[in-house]
């Protein structure tokens, strides 16, 4: 065998390793996305329904009950033209409560009902996720408090 079939076995030898790590670092990447939707999007769009996904928006007046267990709790976010209901299983963040911004993360059942993991809610009176207030702006009901003032 000649060195240049040689330098030319091992520069494809490179390249088809180079190949396979790429591809399972796509793989891996692939399983990890997360995909944000507001409410507009989960009723109108079939690919925020089949996967783990961020649920982000108002929290909906009048809409928190809790179940006698005392951890399972159910409310409804809206992007103020559509809402979801969501079921959540745990603790509520301190800040979580109606009418404030919040971004949970789960998946849409069968029933359409949205299935949270996690809840997360603003942090301070000024704060909005960029995401829910990107999807507010977008459904033309952004309210911009320096506005208002």
């Amino acid at each position: 065998m000649t060195r240049k079939r040689r330098r030319l076995y091992m520069v494809l030898a490179g390249m088809a390793t180079l190949g396979v790590a790429a591809a399972l670092i796509l793989t891996a990447f692939q399983d990890n996305i997360v995909l944000f939707c507001s409410p507009s999007d989960i009723q109108s769009k079939a690919s925020c329904a089949k996967r783990d996904i961020r649920l982000g928006g108002l929290v909906e007046e009048e809409s928190v009950t809790r179940d006698a267990d005392g951890i399972t709790i159910s409310f409804r976010v809206t992007d103020l033209s559509n809402s979801v209901p969501v079921t959540y299983k745990g603790i509520l963040p301190d800040l979580f409560r109606e009418g404030q911004g919040v971004v949970t993360e789960g998946t849409v059942n069968a029933q359409g009902i949205f299935v949270a993991r996690e809840v997360l809610a603003k942090h301070d009176e000024t704060y909005m996720p960029k995401e829910v207030a990107d999807a507010l702006k977008q459904s033309g009901q952004w309210r911009d408090e320096t506005e208002a003032q």
